[in-house]
């Protein structure tokens, strides 16, 4: 990612990799390709492991540093094969207003207005967290509901119900159906 990006270039960058997404069943193997490389190029600007982290909340210390791995690849994925390219569709048809960058000390927030054709304004905030010098997505906040907050609720819902096991059988069929 080279240069420090501001919180506001960081999410400029993930929209702008997002929109590049194309959808459709009938893509050609370019544009598959060219797919890849956009989620692979947008999921650089979210700190999945925190996402992961704070996700599965109490859940994370009972998992071993294995599981732990493989829950950030296969949330990493789900990002890449499924949120990207349902987002793409959403962002396609909008026109983006940006406000102001709101920062305290290693967080910020980059509030975004959107307005739709028919559905109006929506507006979302991205929430940023510093580290290592680069500033990443840490939750998105669409019309005051929290992607991080809806995650947790969907994994407690399955943990609490079933087990560990169960939610990566879920996220992994989720997978297999987004990839056809």
């Amino acid at each position: 990612m080279g240069d420090t990006l501001s919180p506001l270039e960081t999410v400029k960058s993930l929209i702008s990799a997002i929109q590049g997404i194309q959808d459709g069943k009938k893509l050609t193997p370019k544009q598959l390709e060219s797919n890849k490389k956009l989620s692979e190029k947008a999921v650089q600007y979210l700190d999945v492991q925190l996402v992961s982290r704070e996700t599965l909340g109490k859940y994370w210390e009972k998992r071993t540093e294995q599981e732990q791995g493989t829950f950030v690849s296969l949330l990493r994925e789900l990002f890449e094969v499924v949120a990207f390219p349902n987002s793409a569709k959403f962002f396609s048809e909008l026109e983006l207003k940006f406000g102001k960058t709101v920062e305290k000390k290693d967080l910020a927030t980059v509030p975004l207005k959107v307005i739709h054709k028919e559905e109006g304004e929506v507006e979302i905030d991205f929430i940023l967290k510093q580290s290592s010098q680069q500033w990443r997505v840490v939750d998105v906040v669409l019309d005051g509901v929290s992607m991080r907050t809806n995650l947790k609720t969907q994994f407690y819902k399955i943990l609490k119900k079933k087990n560990y096991p169960e939610l990566v059988r879920k996220m992994l069929k989720k997978l297999e159906e987004a990839k056809g």
